[in-house]
This record gives C-alpha cells, structure tokens and sequence, in this order.
C-alpha cells in the first residue's frame, strides 16, 4: 500500500513539473513580446515552480526508496531538505524581482503588446491554482510534506497573478509606467514573506517539532479504543520521516499483570494505532505498572489489590499524554 502511495505522488509530481514548464514558456514569450517587468515577476517566479519541482520530484523518489541499514528510519527527510530549498529559492527569486522593480522605477521601459501578456499571465495563474489544490489534496491524503508545501506554493503564486493581472490591466488603461514596477515591488514582496513561511515549517520539522495536529488525532484514537486495563498513557512521542509515522509511548497497566499479558495490551494500542494510519505508521510502547495512586482511577472492578474505591477514569488529554515521567514525578 505504501509503494502505492509514493508512485502516486512521484506521478503527481511529474505532471506538475511538466505544466510548470509549459506555464515557464508561455511566461518569457509574454515578456519579450510586452517587454513589461510584471510579467518579469510572474516569468521568474515560474523558474522557481519548475526548480523547485524537479527537487520535490527528486525529493519523492528518494523518499520512497525502503528503510535500510544505512537509513533505520527510512529516507522521508529528504522531503523536508526538498522543501527548505523551495523556501530559500522562493525568497531568493523574490529578492531578484525586487531589484528588478527598483530598477525599472528609475529607469522605466516600453511596455508593448500588453494585452497578450495579461492572457497569458491569467491562463498561467489558473493552471498554478489546479495545479496547486491537487498537489495539496494528494499530499495531505499521504501525508507529503514536499506535496503540500509545493501546493501551497503554486497557489499563493496564483494569489499574486491576479493582483498581476488586475495591476497590468490598469497599466493597460492608462499607460501609467510606475505601476508595473509598483507591481514588482509589491508581488517580490508577497514571494519572499512565502519562501520565508517554508522555511520556518521545514526547519521546525527538521528539528522534530512536536506535530500537535497527529498528536490530537492520536487522542481521539485512544479515547474510541480505549480498553478497561488502559490505566494511563503518557510520554508519546511522534516523529515523522516523510510519509512515516514513528510513534513511541508509555502504557500504564496493571502492576500485577504478566509480561505476556502486559505484551497483549500493548499490542492492542498498537493495533489501534496501525489501523487509523496504515502501515505507515511504527510505534513501539513501554508498559508501567500501576500503583496506589492509579487505583482511583481504574475500570478493573474485579482487581483484589485494589486500594483506594474507583472515583472516576483517568481523562485522555493532549497535556497528559505528551508528560515525561519526570513532569508526573514518576
């Protein structure tokens, strides 16, 4: 099913790729047709979609490649490397766009031919923003960080075409020269605050960031299965390696319980656990024994070392399944 997974998103990497170039040539023909540093913007910007997506191709293809001795945990970080060099060419390309509008500002240029430009730009933006809503819709249904990221990036390129547009079409109106390099100024702006938004994800996520969205998702799942002899869990921990989840944890249970015993009810979170997120998920859980204190709290009604009458269970919550032992006093 994972193998599955990652051809699905090479393929869907490799048809974005190749629209990008085809978006990238219709861009430059604009702007030497209509000589116009706007459509500079849009043209440049477009180099950054097809760098960038030949990197989250490559990105892909790396990351899908099994775990090996050499990679315990897979090849999934690749993905966010793949990502954290889209942000920094995006900001890069943004700069550039930036200087260009300063220049153009003092020394204005013939803008010619406007009208072809303007329907190029605005068929570019649309397929950006198709582009964009299926990349991000395969990414999250595979958990892609590069898929999603690279989404995320083809919209908010669409976002600036059409303020582009609506720009250039007032350009077209009255042939005032300022606004195209206003445009520049404004779009290289707008490209750089988007180049450094990626970076601040993927670094964060280089840096295994607690995921609090998988960690909630983990909650709800342990709340639906719970079993009686689920006494606590506390200590989870998720990394994740592109499309892999690493999950690790504690289990309180019974102090009373054997070892196969106490392995069968591990086996039983786990197994919840594996059903939610597929094979792509590996979780490995330590059991705690309960003491006097958790007697309060535990559903085993037929428990003769009970000490204390049950009150009520014990509530899973976001902030009692991510505390360390020594945030319990444990």
């Amino acid at each position: 099913m994972v193998a599955n997974q990652d051809l699905l998103k090479v393929k869907v990497q490799k048809w974005i790729v190749s629209l990008s170039l085809l978006i990238l040539i219709g861009k430059f023909i604009a702007f030497y047709l209509t000589n116009s540093v706007g459509i500079l913007t849009d043209a440049m910007e477009s180099i950054v979609n097809v760098s960038a997506g030949l990197i989250s191709l490559f990105s892909l293809q790396w990351a899908s490649k099994p775990k090996d001795k050499e990679h315990p945990f897979g090849h999934g970080k690749i993905e966010l490397i793949s990502a954290s060099i889209e942000g920094l060419l995006i900001a890069m390309a943004g700069g550039l766009i930036i200087y260009e509008g300063i220049n153009r500002l003092f020394t204005p240029a013939v803008i010619q031919k406007l009208d072809i430009g303007i329907i190029v730009v605005a068929i570019g933006g649309a397929m950006n923003y198709a582009m964009g809503w299926y990349s991000i819709h395969v990414g999250k249904k595979h958990h892609s960080i590069a898929l999603v990221s690279g989404g995320k990036h083809l919209q908010s390129d669409t976002y600036s075409t059409i303020g582009l547009v609506l720009g250039l079409v007032c350009l077209y109106f009255t042939g005032l020269s300022w606004i195209d390099s206003a445009l520049a100024l404004i779009f290289g702006s707008v490209i750089v605050i988007t180049g450094i938004n990626i970076l601040r994800k993927t670094i964060a996520n280089l840096l295994d960031k607690a995921d609090e969205e998988i960690l909630k998702s983990m909650v709800h799942i342990i709340i639906k299965n719970r079993q009686p002899e689920w006494i606590d869990i506390h200590n989870a921990k998720v990394i994740k390696y592109g499309s892999y989840l690493y999950v690790d944890c504690d289990l309180t249970l019974p102090w009373f319980y054997t070892i196969r015993k106490s392995h069968d009810a591990c086996e039983e979170l786990k197994k919840s656990l594996v059903l939610e997120y597929s094979d792509r998920v590996q979780v490995s859980i330590h059991s705690d024994p309960c003491n006097e204190n958790h007697c309060e709290h535990c559903l085993l009604n037929a428990c003769e070392y009970r000490k204390i009458p049950f009150v009520s269970q014990e509530e899973i919550t976001l902030e009692g399944i991510t505390e360390s032992d020594e945030d319990r006093n444990e």
